[in-house]
């Protein structure tokens, strides 16, 4: 059957890549039970905990979610007897739930909670208190007998004083604590220091970016860091009155061990009982090696290539969860000694006959190359009339400090499906490439990430692969900051998606959080020095020169990017007559989790790209 590009029938409606698309949120072994973490989007993006016998842990209406440094993490944990430990997203205080039993809190109201560890039945956990001026946050041990729910002397502060932290990891013998802190004006993969503490003393490493802790026994620490430009895992002798001898290196390649420190769960490496070390490289897609003790290591053969987190291991079995290019996302179990792999939950295969491998590109950019992969339109039924060229969408991911890996998702296909293509770019700035691709950023946001998304559709569509006159830009938050930055620039994208989009630099500084206050100054300058900059830089200063179709959508409870951003531009744009569509969703914050929003936005999507380029959506 021949029919036009973006008029192919689908079967991926908007429904089925919202039921499609639950997050998985960390894995643990509990006793002879897997336990994973999973979204909800039916239940606006609920985060609960499931097992591997098929029950739900966690019951509505529990939500297991944290908001320390804004996008939280870590918040849940179990230990192998079947209790739950969670921080729950109304009151931010940790729970404990037996088997059988309802939660019951353990930290007092107010301090929100997260990145739990649970060692040797010792709780830890990061605590943030945003009550005062300035804010305070800490590392906490927690009681696990519920006696400090009521009494706030009895949650014992580990550390306090530092800007923020991260992944505590409690030594075998209980007697000291290693940790990462860093300060305000750093992002912590610009600058993070590693500590290790006994109470009395505290030793601080001279670290570039430190991630994950992790003791292998009382006087060994393994950690990652990044000195020579990739984060790569480093082994550290420890004695009782110090640091030994300096650390040494363990796996020289040219890939990450570790990424931008956004959340508090991810955890890149775990050390196993015989000396043996499971981890993550990442060179723009992920594998999983396991590191004899000699330094040889060997790849596993997994389909997890995406974002890959090693959530706990148990002899020679690795827990991992992450995404896939050949599966949907997922939980998998791995015996590295027989190489066995187990699904846990999702990993369902893709169909190539419906969802195009990514293929990885690589474009000439003006400040270097520009990595992307390419999605092209497959149908195994429908071809489009001869001479036609496809559309396509330039994906824009957020952050900017972030990356995409080629892995699965529902959403390539419902475009793809149809008869888009899509193009996912890595721009300058991006994580998975090591620090220098990922400084090419610095100074420069609205300059390089725009120059870098424009080269690689260029790049796409003079290899003939695409329509050059039927290019839009999708992006959400710091992504939706270069959709409107390139509309700006104009000339080569034909329509512009921005979900809850950085409109205006020195709104958004005004309105930013702690953990990014000073994000921007390195992305940009500081201010007020800077703030001509930030103007000229900001897209809501020249909406004048948007001339394409745009479509905005927002979150009414975001509080990252406040919708008065979304709404300047609309304002301006109604002003000047041009095409736009603008939708607030309530109760959405800065991401889109419930069912409704998920299924409205790609519908209102697919409409728009169907007028801005002239074909008619199938159902």
């Amino acid at each position: 059957m021949s029919s036009p590009f973006g008029s192919w029938p689908s079967p991926f409606s908007a429904a089925r890549v919202a039921a499609s698309s639950p997050r998985i949120d960390g894995s643990v072994f509990v006793g002879d039970e897997i336990w994973w973490g999973e979204s909800v989007p039916s239940e606006g993006g609920r985060l609960t905990v499931r097992s591997s016998t098929g029950a739900e842990i966690l019951p509505a209406p529990w939500s297991a979610r944290s908001r320390v440094h804004e996008y939280g993490g870590g918040a849940w944990t179990a230990d192998a007897e079947g209790t739950l430990y969670f921080v729950d997203a109304k009151d931010q205080r940790v729970h404990r739930m037996r088997r059988g039993d309802e939660p019951e809190p353990l930290t007092p109201a107010g301090p929100a909670h997260g990145g739990l560890r649970l060692q040797r039945g010792r709780l830890l956990a990061v605590r943030e208190d945003l009550t005062g001026t300035p804010h305070r946050r800490g590392i906490v041990e927690i009681p696990v007998d519920g006696t400090a729910a009521d009494d706030p002397s009895l949650v014992r502060a580990v550390v306090e004083g530092a800007a923020f932290y991260a992944h505590p990891a409690l030594s075998p013998d209980g007697s000291r604590i290693a940790w990462v802190q860093w300060t305000g004006e750093r992002m912590p993969w610009q600058h993070a220091t590693l500590v290790i503490s006994d109470g009395t003393r505290t030793v601080e490493l001279p670290t570039r970016a430190a991630l994950q802790p992790e003791w292998t026994d009382d006087e060994e620490l393994l950690y990652a860091d990044d000195p020579s430009g990739r984060w790569a895992l480093h082994r550290l002798l420890v004695r009782r009155r110090g640091v030994a001898r300096p650390p040494v290196r363990i796996d020289d390649v040219d890939a990450d061990t570790g990424y931008g420190l956004w959340v508090l769960g991810n955890r890149w490496y775990r050390p196993l009982d015989d000396g043996r070390i499971v981890a993550v490289r990442t060179n723009g897609r992920d594998e999983v090696v396991v590191l004899d003790a000699d330094g040889r290591s060997r790849v596993l053969a997994l389909p997890a290539d995406g974002h890959v987190s090693v959530d706990d291991v148990s002899g020679s079995r690795v827990l991992l969860s992450g995404n896939s290019s050949t599966t949907s996302p997922g939980v998998w179990c791995v015996d590295v000694d027989s190489d066995e792999v187990t699904v846990v939950t999702g990993a369902e295969p893709t169909d190539p006959a419906w969802m195009p491998p990514a293929s990885p590109i690589l474009v000439d950019g003006a400040h270097g190359p520009v990595h992307a992969f390419a999605y092209p339109p497959v149908h195994p039924t429908t071809t489009a009339p001869a001479g036609e060229l496809p559309p396509y969408v330039v994906m824009v991911h957020g952050g900017p400090t972030a990356h995409v890996t080629g892995a699965m998702s529902a959403v390539i296909p419902f475009y793809t499906s149809r008869g888009i293509g899509v193009l996912d770019v890595n721009y300058g700035g991006s994580t998975g490439y090591g620090r220098a691709y990922r400084e090419r950023l610095d100074g420069e946001w609205g300059v390089v990430d725009v120059d870098d998304v424009i080269a690689a559709a260029k790049g796409l569509a003079e290899t003939g692969a695409a329509d050059p006159a039927r290019i839009a830009i999708r992006g959400g938050s710091a992504g939706g900051w270069t959709v409107l930055s390139a509309l700006v620039r104009g000339g080569t994208f034909a329509a512009g998606i921005s979900r809850y989009g950085v409109t205006d630099l020195r709104m958004l500084a005004e309105h930013s959080h702690d953990f990014e206050a000073h994000y921007i100054e390195g992305l940009v300058g500081p201010l007020p020095e800077a703030e001509a900059l930030y103007a000229a830089r900001s897209p809501l200063t020249h909406v004048d020169r948007i001339d394409v179709p745009v479509l905005l959508m927002q979150g009414a409870d975001d509080r990252v990017v406040p919708a008065a951003q979304s709404e300047a531009v609309r304002d301006a744009l109604q002003a000047r007559g041009v095409d736009h569509e603008y939708v607030l969703y309530p109760g959405e914050g800065h991401g889109f989790r419930s069912t409704e929003t998920i299924v409205d936005a790609l519908e209102r999507e697919l409409a728009f790209l169907g007028r801005a380029f002239g074909f008619t959506p199938s159902c």
